[in-house]
């Protein structure tokens, strides 16, 4: 699919699931998706994307596979260049810390991704970058003591 389609069907999702609190659009090739709002590594506006993802603990697991595209997506660089981030799952949004996943935690999530959609595995063969996997961790404020 064409980068311009991807972006009217991502921006279409978002706002079918930003309407209903999550009711519709909350699943995609029976998995669960959440929107993710990133600030923009160049621009500092905020950009909303809706991504499949799992959990791993407290964290949401997120894959930036970009379609197995040679380059990172655009939201990836902004996690990295700003990784506090808002997600939403379904009516409710919640602060997150976002880090990408260290070699021994991608091997031990990258057959868990790929059993939720085996997409994962065909994009990985067809790009020769190594797909990062991003977790989103429940921010908290350190208040101190």
């Amino acid at each position: 699919m064409r980068d311009r389609n991807v972006q009217r069907l991502s921006r279409f999702h978002t706002l079918l699931y930003r309407l209903s609190r999550g009711m519709l659009g909350r699943r995609l090739v029976d998995n669960d998706m959440l929107l993710l709002t990133t600030i923009g590594a160049k621009t500092a506006r905020r950009h909303t994307i809706p991504l499949l993802y799992l959990r791993d603990g407290a964290a949401l697991v997120v894959v930036a596979s970009y379609g197995g595209r040679d380059h990172h997506p655009d939201w990836y660089h902004n996690l990295a260049a700003h990784p506090r981030a808002t997600v939403q799952l379904r009516g409710h949004r919640h602060e997150v810390q976002a880090r990408t996943a260290t070699a021994e935690e991608r091997r031990r999530l990258w057959p868990r991704v790929v059993q939720a959609y085996h997409g994962y595995a065909s994009y990985q063969e067809r790009t020769r970058r190594r797909i990062p996997l991003v977790l989103l961790e429940p921010f908290e404020v350190d208040v101190g003591e």
